[in-house]
C-alpha cells in the first residue's frame, strides 16, 4: 500500500490536472445548452399546461401531469433531438367533448390509456411512414399558422388582458369571443398597466437580444433573462400598489397544496369499471387517431426548424407517444402529443439533444410539488412576449416568399392550410389543407400524367413517354387521350422505369393499345422498364445502335450530322434514354460502327459521352494529344476498309495537357524526358512540335495564352495530314467518296464541339499568321 505522505504522492497531488479531451468538452457544452433550453421550455410550458387543461374542462393538475410525462417519458423514448411533447391545444375541443360524452374525467382517463395502446400498435405496424405523404406546403402552412396564432393570441396577454386561458389556440374561445374579436376588446381599455409594461419591456429585450451581437453571444438565453427581470419588476410593482399591482389573474397560477395529502388529492385515477362501455373505445380510437396525426405532422414541422436538419423516426415517435399516453392516463393526465410551440421554443433556446425535453419535464414535477409559490410570481405578459417572438419566427416573411416562389401548387395549399388553422383549429385546418393538396395532386395527375420526350435515334424518331411513379384510375382518361392522339407512323416508347404501381385498368389500356389500336393506327409501340408482374415485356422495336443495314444506308454527311446532333443533346442535357443491357445483347454478335474517332486521352473528353452515342456506334482511338502513329494508321484502316466506318474524325480539345506541356517545354528549351522522367513522351512531343514555329512565334507566344489553343488546332490539322499522306488505304477511300475526313475541337469549358472540314480546319489567315506578325513587329 502506497504512503499518501510520500514525496511522489505530494508531487502527483500538486501537478496540474490532465487536459479534458475535446469530445468531453463538447458534450459538457451541449449539456449546458440543453439544461438552459429545458429551463426556458419549462417556463413557457407551465402556463400552457394549465391553460390547455382549463380550456379542456379538465382538472388543472391533469395538464401538469401530461407535461411531466411528455417531457420525461416521451422525451426518453423518442428518437427526436428537438421535439417536446405535452398536452396539445389541438386536442382541447376533442377532450372537452369526450369528457362530456363519457360522463366523468375518470372514464376519459381510461380512454386515454387505450388510445396509448393503439398508438403503440400503429408505431409497430410502421404507420408513421404516412408522414412522408404529407406535402411540404401543408407542413409549412402548419408552421406559419402556429406563428400567426401565437402572434394574435399573445397580443392581449402582452397587454395584461388575460380573460382567455394561455394555451388556448382555437379561433372560437371559451369566453364567447374569438381570436379577432378578443383584439377589439383592447380598444375599450381592458388592459393592465403593470402587466403591459412588463410585457412590452420583455418584448423589446427579446428583440434586442437577437439584434445586438454582445447580447447574442452571452451564454444565457434572452428568454430566461426576461422571466427573471419580469419577476423582479412584479415585486417592485407590488410595493407601488395601485394600478401597478399585478393581480393573481395576470400571473402563473399553479395549484398550491398545503400538505402531501393535499398534493395527492390533485391526482385522478381512471375508472376501469367502464371498460365494457362502447363509448370508451370510440373515444380511444378518436384520441389515438387525432393525437397520432398531430404528432407526426408536428414532428416533421419541428424537424424543419432544426438548424442541424436531423430527421426524427416517426414510427418510434408513435410508440413513445403511446407509452406516454398510457402512463399519463394512469396518473390522471391529459393526452400528450408532440407540440410545435414547445419544440420551436426549445430550438430557439439553443437545445442540442432530447436532454432539454427530459429536463423540462423534471422541472415541471419538482416545481409544482415544491416551488408553486415562486412560480406564481411570474407574469403571464413576460411569457406572452416569449411566445410572440416565437410566432414571428415561425411566420417569417422569408417563409411566405419561399412558398410564393414555389408557384401556385405550393402557395395555394400553404395559404389555405394557414387560414383554415387560424380560423378553426389545428385538426380541422390540417384536414382542410390535406384535402386541398389532394385536389391539386389529382388535378396535376389529370392534366400532366406523363412526360413525352421526342428522341431522334439512329434508325428513327421516337416519342418516349415517361410514366410517373403511381398510375391509378385517375390517370386513365388522360393516358387514353395521349395514346389516342399519337400520329400515324409514330414509334412510341412507353417507359415504365419509375412505376411502382399500375392500376389494372391502366394495364388493360396498354395491352389493348399494343394488341389492336396501335396496329390499326400504324403506330409502332415499344415497352421498357416495366416490372415482370405487369406482363409488358421489354420490346424495343426501333434501332438505337449501329446495325449492318443502317451502316450501309448512311453517307459520310449523315454520320457527321449524327455527331453534331449528339453534341447538341449533350450540351442541352437531353441525352437519349438507351437500354444499354439490350444493346449489349444486340452487339454481342458483331459490330458495325459508322465512324472512327481519334481523340486525346484527356479524362474530360470521353467521345461516346460528348456525342451522346451508344454501344457499337463508333471506333474510339485515344492517344495523348490525338497524335498519329503506326498503330493509329492501322486501326483507322481497319475501321474504314474492313468494318465499314464512313467518317474519320480527329478530335482535339481546348486546354490540352499534352499540347500545353509541349509548348511550355519547347519555348523554354527544356528536355521533356528530364522534366517528366517519362522515357517515351518524346514520341508525342515530336508530333505536336510539327505544329509550332518556335523561331518566329516564341516572342509573341510567351505573352499570349491563345497560342496554346492555336497549336491545338494546328495539331488536329497535322494529324489529318499525316493520315492522308501516310495511309494510302484511307486516301483512296476518301478520293472514292466512301469516307470523309473531318477535324474538330471540343471546348472543355462549354461542352461544344466545333467542326471544320479538311479544306479549312478552322485556320483562317488571321489565326495562322497572328503570332508570326506579332513576332515580326
Amino acid at each position: 500500500m502506497s504512503n499518501p505522505f510520500s514525496r511522489s504522492s505530494r508531487i502527483a497531488a500538486s501537478s496540474p490536472a490532465a487536459p479534458v479531451p475535446p469530445k468531453i468538452r463538447e458534450h459538457r457544452a451541449h449539456a449546458t445548452k440543453d439544461l438552459i433550453a429545458g429551463l426556458v421550455v419549462f417556463l413557457v410550458a407551465l402556463p400552457l399546461c394549465l391553460g390547455i387543461a382549463m380550456a379542456s374542462d379538465a382538472p388543472l393538475f391533469s395538464g401538469i401531469i401530461a407535461g411531466v410525462v411528455g417531457g420525461v417519458v416521451v422525451g426518453f423514448l423518442s428518437g427526436s433531438h428537438s421535439s417536446v411533447s405535452g398536452p396539445a391545444a389541438g386536442l382541447t375541443v376533442i377532450v372537452a367533448s369526450q369528457i362530456g360524452k363519457l360522463g366523468s374525467f375518470e372514464a376519459f382517463l381510461l380512454a386515454v390509456i387505450l388510445a396509448g395502446a393503439i398508438q403503440i400498435i400503429l408505431g409497430l405496424v410502421q404507420a408513421g411512414k404516412l408522414s412522408g405523404f404529407v406535402p411540404s406546403s401543408v407542413i409549412n402552412g402548419l408552421l406559419a399558422a402556429i406563428g400567426v396564432i401565437l402572434i394574435l393570441k399573445q397580443i392581449p396577454h402582452l397587454l395584461g388582458h388575460d380573460s382567455d386561458p394561455e394555451g388556448q389556440m382555437a379561433f372560437e374561445q371559451p369566453d364567447h369571443e374569438n381570436t379577432l374579436s378578443e383584439l377589439m376588446t383592447l380598444i375599450h381599455g381592458e388592459i393592465h398597466v403593470g402587466a403591459m409594461v412588463i410585457g412590452l419591456l420583455s418584448l423589446a429585450l427579446l428583440i434586442a437580444w437577437d439584434k445586438v451581437l454582445v447580447l447574442k453571444k452571452l451564454p444565457v438565453p434572452g428568454q430566461l433573462v426576461v422571466v427573471l427581470i419580469a419577476v423582479l419588476l412584479n415585486r417592485i410593482f407590488a410595493s407601488l400598489g395601485g394600478p401597478w399591482l399585478i393581480e393573481a389573474s395576470h400571473l402563473v397560477q399553479v395549484p398550491v397544496a398545503d400538505s402531501v395529502n393535499g398534493f395527492m388529492a390533485f391526482l385522478s385515477t381512471p375508472d376501469f369499471s367502464k371498460w365494457n362501455h362502447p363509448a370508451i373505445y370510440t373515444a380511444a380510437v378518436t384520441i389515438a387517431a387525432v393525437a397520432s396525426l398531430e404528432t407526426i405532422l408536428n414532428l416533421e414541422a419541428v424537424d424543419k426548424l432544426d438548424p442541424l436538419k436531423r430527421c426524427s423516426p416517426p414510427n418510434r415517435e408513435l410508440v413513445a407517444q403511446g407509452f406516454g399516453n398510457m402512463l399519463s392516463g394512469l396518473l390522471g393526465g391529459l393526452p400528450v402529443t408532440s407540440v410545435v410551440v414547445r419544440g420551436s421554443v426549445n430550438l430557439a433556446a439553443g437545445a442540442q439533444s432530447k436532454l432539454s425535453s427530459i429536463f423540462h419535464g423534471i422541472l415541471l414535477l419538482i416545481s409544482v410539488a415544491a416551488l408553486p409559490i415562486y412560480l406564481n410570481m411570474i407574469p403571464l405578459s413576460a411569457l406572452a412576449a416569449i411566445l410572440f417572438v416565437t410566432g414571428v419566427k415561425l411566420a417569417s416573411p422569408a417563409l411566405f416568399r419561399r412558398m410564393a416562389a414555389g408557384g401556385r401548387y405550393q402557395l395555394v395549399p400553404f395559404l389555405i392550410t394557414l387560414l383554415a388553422i387560424v380560423f378553426s383549429d389545428l385538426l380541422i385546418g390540417i384536414l382542410i389543407g390535406l384535402g386541398v393538396s389532394i385536389v391539386f395532386v389529382l388535378n396535376s395527375s389529370v392534366r400532366f400524367p406523363v412526360r413525352i420526350v421526342r428522341e431522334k435515334h439512329l434508325g428513327s424518331e421516337v416519342a418516349r413517354i415517361e410514366l410517373p411513379n403511381q398510375l391509378s384510375f385517375l390517370n386513365l382518361a388522360s393516358i387514353q387521350s395521349v395514346l389516342g392522339s399519337t400520329p400515324k407512323g409514330t414509334h412510341l416508347l412507353l417507359d415504365g422505369s419509375s412505376c411502382d404501381y399500375i392500376d389494372p385498368d391502366v394495364l388493360s389500356l396498354f395491352r389493348e393499345f399494343r394488341d389492336s389500336t396501335a396496329k390499326a393506327h400504324k403506330v409502332e409501340i415499344s415497352f421498357r422498364g416495366f416490372k415482370p408482374k405487369y406482363g409488358l415485356n421489354e420490346d424495343t422495336r426501333y434501332v438505337e445502335h449501329a446495325t449492318k443495314e443502317l451502316q450501309q444506308l448512311l453517307t459520310p454527311d449523315d454520320v457527321l450530322e449524327i455527331l453534331k446532333e449528339g453534341n447538341q443533346r449533350f450540351r442541352a442535357g437531353q441525352r437519349l434514354n438507351r437500354n444499354l443491357r439490350e444493346q449489349v445483347a444486340a452487339t454481342s454478335g458483331g459490330q458495325y460502327p459508322f465512324a472512327a474517332v481519334l481523340s486525346c486521352i484527356d479524362s474530360r473528353a470521353p467521345v461516346e459521352t460528348i456525342f451522346d452515342l451508344g454501344l457499337g456506334d463508333i471506333f474510339s482511338i485515344r492517344m495523348a494529344g490525338n497524335v498519329t502513329s503506326g498503330g493509329v494508321f492501322g486501326s483507322l484502316e481497319y475501321a474504314c476498309s474492313v468494318a465499314g466506318a464512313k467518317l474519320v474524325l480527329v478530335l482535339g480539345h481546348t486546354r490540352c495537357g499534352a499540347v500545353t506541356s509541349t509548348v511550355q517545354t519547347q519555348l523554354a528549351g527544356i528536355d521533356i524526358i528530364e522534366a517528366t522522367k517519362c522515357d517515351h513522351l518524346h514520341n508525342i512531343v515530336d508530333e505536336i512540335r510539327h505544329s509550332m514555329n518556335v523561331d518566329r512565334e516564341a516572342a509573341a507566344a510567351t505573352a499570349n495564352p491563345e497560342y496554346i489553343e492555336l497549336i491545338a488546332r494546328r495539331n488536329v490539322f497535322h494529324s489529318l495530314e499525316q493520315i492522308r499522306t501516310r495511309s494510302a488505304t484511307i486516301r483512296k477511300l476518301v478520293e472514292a467518296g466512301r469516307v470523309a475526313m473531318v477535324g474538330a475541337i471540343y471546348d472543355v469549358a462549354t461542352g461544344q464541339v466545333e467542326f471544320f472540314t479538311e479544306e479549312s480546319y478552322g485556320l483562317t489567315p488571321t489565326t495562322t499568321q497572328k503570332f508570326e506578325l506579332l513576332a515580326e513587329a
